[in-house]
């Protein structure tokens, strides 16, 4: 398993910076405090970008197009050789959600390569092209997934979740977001059947993100993920620890009063209670560090 790169004396490190208006500027600081691009990125690097393109809403029921692209240049300009904006979405025709969501022409005019995990519309029925089914160690309730070939291939991984409420999951962060990487067809409808939250955290046995930027500008403190109460916080984390980050993305959304998740305790909501559990990251908040700019 991947080891954290953005740490201080075997410490997690999350970041949470406010946004100054310049989104570029917000990102950059972000990353910057808790050890820097460089950390991540070498010359001639294939990075994989993991947005949030369920479906088409607009941000934040969906990742904000210009963050995206802000990402996308400063990994170029970090020596990244090529950028691939990676996902599939809720719905059959992928690449026509993506396009309603505005990602792909602000991608692609990046110089990102977009690929849709698996194969786009009714190819996703009569083959299993671009999936590989594997044995997931140490899980309890999820023992085998088909996942897109791009997340077990590419070395380097940066996911951009967003943190807000979600009505099946309680909240979704950056431990969620690698549900984008599973067959739509023959393995989420069973992640949903029982143990949800479980099998995400176990998921991350076998994806691991190098960098978590998050973007906690919007949020939403109830309902969610596509429509729900709007609050804005106005603030970008970053982290290499999902664990660290989804429980101060969470402690962000119950900062609001009326919040969906008031008087719950981050570390005994089930997906970061088992991703604890499976050694995925620190056990409470003293064993990692908060920077703020």
């Amino acid at each position: 398993m991947k080891q954290d790169l953005f740490v201080n004396a075997g410490r997690p490190l999350v970041s949470r910076v406010a946004y100054s208006g310049n989104l570029k500027e917000s990102i950059e600081r972000s990353i910057s405090i808790i050890g820097g691009i460089d950390k991540l990125v070498e010359k001639g690097d294939t990075i994989l970008l993991k947005p949030n393109y369920n479906s088409a809403d607009s941000y934040p029921g969906s990742s904000d197009p210009a963050l995206i692209k802000a990402l996308i240049e400063m990994l170029y300009e970090a020596g990244a050789g090529k950028v691939i904006l990676g996902e599939r979405t809720a719905f059959l025709h992928n690449r026509k959600v993506m396009e309603q969501a505005g990602v792909i022409e602000v991608a692609e005019r990046a110089g990102a390569e977009l690929r849709v995990f698996g194969r786009d519309g009714w190819h996703l029925i009569i083959d299993r092209k671009g999936w590989r089914r594997i044995k997931v160690p140490e899980g309890k309730y999820l023992h085998k997934v088909s996942l897109a070939e791009e997340a077990l291939e590419i070395e380097k991984i940066v996911y951009v979740p967003l943190i807000k409420t979600h009505h099946a999951a309680d909240f979704t962060g950056s431990i969620k977001l690698a549900m984008g990487f599973v067959n739509p067809l023959f393995d989420q409808i069973t992640f949903h059947l029982r143990h949800l939250r479980e099998k995400l955290a176990e998921l991350c046995l076998v994806v691991k993100p190098d960098l978590i930027v998050m973007d906690a500008r919007k949020v939403f403190i109830r309902g969610g993920p596509t429509k729900g109460e709007l609050r804005e916080p106005n603030l970008v984390l970053a982290s290499g620890n999902q664990v660290a980050v989804d429980v101060e993305g969470v402690r962000v959304l119950q900062s609001y009063p009326g919040n969906s998740l008031e008087g719950k305790n981050p570390w005994d909501l089930a997906q970061i209670k088992h991703a604890v559990e499976l050694g995925l990251g620190p056990h409470r908040e003293e064993e990692y560090d908060v920077v703020t700019d």
